[in-house]
């Protein structure tokens, strides 16, 4: 049997989200014409919820929140599949997320909508932290479920995060944006390295003897 390889729609996310990760830390770099209606917004959405709401929607991107989910994840998929690259490659995308993000943010140097005297606030790391170890669990999971909860409950999640960043103020959202970008990247290996371990239930039209 012939091991699925990533198609024509994986390569082409794969290659939008590089020239948009690309294109947003090239717009903060030299205080580009994006940054404009970013901050705006930004501006126009602060505090129009209540911080109490907010930082509990931001707490989602926490690590001790997000990664213990992925990690429970990855030991169901090994325990489902009999396969580790699966987990092994969802692990090594959250090893990455902050071996990626940190330079970024030094680089950037961006401040931050309510502290403009700090700096280092893009990309959002609460926002790829809760992408990769939502979305991801969601990809390791989801072979083995009946109905697309998980992924529709990961996107959720996700987007609860990002949301709570904006409307708290912690993060512009060219931050937010940057980050999925980031992590559409990192995420499209980890469905790749499922559907080669799921085989045949991963194909459509296809049954397992």
């Amino acid at each position: 049997t012939t091991p699925p390889v990533p198609g024509r729609p994986a390569i082409l996310l794969l290659l939008l989200s590089l020239l948009g990760l690309a294109l947003t830390t090239w717009q903060v770099l030299v205080s580009g014409p994006l940054l404009t209606p970013d901050e705006r917004l930004s501006r126009a959405l602060v505090r129009t919820v209540p911080d109490s709401v907010t930082e509990r929607l931001s707490d989602l991107g926490n690590v001790p929140v997000a990664v213990p989910v992925l990690v429970l994840a990855m030991a169901y998929s090994v325990r489902r599949s009999r396969a580790w690259a699966p987990a092994l490659t969802a692990g090594l995308a959250m090893a990455l997320v902050p071996a990626v993000i940190v330079p970024l943010k030094e680089w950037t140097a961006r401040p931050g909508p309510l502290e403009p005297w700090a700096a280092g606030y893009f990309p959002s790391g609460h926002t790829a932290t809760s992408a990769v170890a939502y979305i991801g669990a969601a990809l390791l999971v989801s072979p083995y479920a009946r109905r697309p909860w998980p992924m529709a409950l990961a996107l959720l999640l996700t987007a609860a995060t990002a949301t709570g960043l904006i409307l708290r103020g912690w993060h512009w959202p060219v931050d937010v944006l940057a980050s999925c970008f980031l992590c559409a990247l990192l995420l499209v290996p980890v469905a790749h390295a499922v559907r080669r371990a799921a085989g045949p239930r991963a194909r459509p039209g296809t049954r397992s003897s």
